[in-house]
């Protein structure tokens, strides 16, 4: 791969699917080749796609990027610009804001939509990963149009190269800051970064007091006319953190070294590698939405000297409800997440005998193509009981700390099964190199009480299908893991443990 030194700022306006399966259509693209030593403007691209299908344009789609149908009628086919567009991203570092979950995916769509090899970067910069792991939601949450309102940027208008722009600029802010930060640690007070420009919304919608009056600023980035959209893009969409050494994403255990050296906050390879060990951490699923980092909590509550890990897993039925608590900890390099906690001791949970639903799910994958796999029980009244009071007391958290995210409740009731609740169980997946495993524990119980641990000698969903069959019961060993991630809050139940009866 030719040595290219430039990092390639790009990002792609695109229709909004509106029905299951529909795809996205390529609207624009736009890049800017930035130098990496004084992050100055060295080449932009900039132009409008014609999709194949006009009619994909939904209305939904102009409210969204102001990108109207008959722009587009004499625009180039992306067949037209695919040298250009390969010419600027080859062999380049691709860097621009929830690109990994979404315009590298389009990217990459639209190369196979016309038969050509698309290209591949030398690394990957995810803003929105990487300023959520060094910045925090210090705005409100980590949209681009938050984050541009947050440093007084304008008004983001959802065209290709002004979203470049802003992304640039609010990167360099972001960097100011956090090297300012560094540099005088004790001059700052905790929390002295609140600002009345900070987005942050409550529960119903309506932004509090303290943003009522925040000055509006006129943009510094030349706007192209377009609508305002009322929501973000597919920017809320669940992201990923990329290496910025390696244009495959791989997963590895959790791990962080102690080091007391503070990395140069302007380094944007040691940031990557950084990154890469921080967040690309055991591969505990959710149905649809994996966890990045929760947002940054006060610093008021704080974790009792008794808390434990090791006082095990309880059943439903021996938890009194009221001595359950939410508690912030520490998480990495200061941020904090929620754990739930029980009498000083991290609450866990051992429910005999559920009932599969439904069997092992495989509809959503990992980078790698391997399923994210969960499966689904009958919860117990008292099952139900512990996690309906955990859900009230962690949304409670999430909503005194400025969390406007939507709420999932972790037990599911739908309409005509108000007597047979079930919850979501998730069995994580641990990667080590190019080597994947299950990370729960699984043992087969014979009737005759004899019970043996299952060897799996490699990562195969299938298999697990002949033992978590519907009907089939289960003593499930599980932790509460609190979320909030790109506006979705709630508990997910992660299986440590699985004793799968075979009757």
């Amino acid at each position: 791969m030719e040595n290219k030194t430039e990092i390639a700022f790009f990002d792609i306006e695109t229709t909004v699917p509106t029905r299951p399966g529909q795809g996205y259509a390529m609207l624009e693209f736009g890049a800017i080749l930035v130098c990496p030593k004084k992050l100055e403007e060295l080449r932009s691209y900039s132009t409008l796609v014609r999709p194949s299908n006009p009619k994909l344009i939904s209305s939904l789609s102009v409210r969204c990027n102001g990108i109207m149908p008959e722009a587009v009628v004499s625009a180039p086919s992306f067949a037209d610009i695919a040298d250009t567009v390969y010419d600027i991203l080859h062999g380049r570092i691709w860097a621009g804001h929830n690109i990994v979950r979404f315009d590298c995916v389009r990217i990459r769509e639209a190369f196979t939509e016309i038969g050509r090899e698309a290209p591949e970067p030398k690394g990957t910069i995810d803003t929105l990963a990487l300023l959520t792991q060094k910045f925090g939601r210090r705005a409100g949450n980590m949209k681009m149009a938050s984050l541009a309102t947050y440093f007084g940027l304008g008004n983001q208008t959802h065209r290709s190269l002004d979203d470049v722009k802003m992304n640039i600029e609010v990167l360099k802010h972001c960097a100011t800051v956090l090297f300012l930060e560094s540099s005088l640690p004790d001059t700052f007070p905790e929390n002295h970064w609140v600002s009345p420009n900070a987005i942050t919304r409550s529960r119903n919608g309506k932004s509090p007091a303290l943003n009522k009056d925040s000055p509006s600023s006129s943009s510094h980035i030349k706007s192209t006319p377009a609508l305002s959209p009322e929501n973000d893009r597919a920017e809320e969409k669940p992201s990923l953190f990329s290496p910025l050494t390696s244009s495959t994403v791989e997963k590895v255990p959790y791990s962080v070294a102690s080091n007391t050296a503070q990395p140069d906050t302007f380094d944007m390879v040691a940031l990557g590698n950084e990154m890469n060990a921080a967040s690309l951490q055991l591969d505990v699923t959710m149905e649809e939405n994996p966890i990045l980092q929760p947002p940054e909590m006060p610093s008021t509550v704080t974790v009792p000297e008794s808390c434990s890990d090791s006082l095990g897993f309880l059943e439903p039925g021996e938890v009194s409800l009221p001595s359950i608590r939410a508690l912030h900890v520490p998480f990495f390099r200061g941020s904090q997440r929620i754990k739930l906690f029980y009498e000083g001791a991290i609450l866990q949970l051992c429910c005999p005998r559920l009932r599969i639903r439904f069997g092992i799910s495989k509809k959503f994958s990992d980078h790698a193509g391997r399923p994210r796999l969960s499966f689904v029980v009958d919860a117990s009244p008292s099952l139900c009981g512990v996690l309906d009071t955990c859900d009230s007391i962690v949304q409670k958290v999430y909503a005194d700390s400025g969390c406007s995210s939507d709420w999932r409740c972790v037990v599911s009731r739908r309409q005509g099964f108000v007597n047979y609740p079930t919850v979501r169980l998730n069995i994580p997946t641990a990667v080590n190199g190019d080597v994947a495993q299950y990370a729960t524990d699984m043992y087969l119980k014979e009737p005759s009480g004899t019970t043996q641990k299952l060897i799996f000698s490699k990562f195969d969903a299938t298999e697990l299908d002949t033992f978590l069959k519907p009907g089939t019961f289960v003593d499930s060993y599980l932790s509460l893991d609190p979320y909030d991630y790109q506006q979705t809050s709630g508990i997910r139940l992660v299986a440590t443990k699985l004793i799968i009866h075979n009757e």
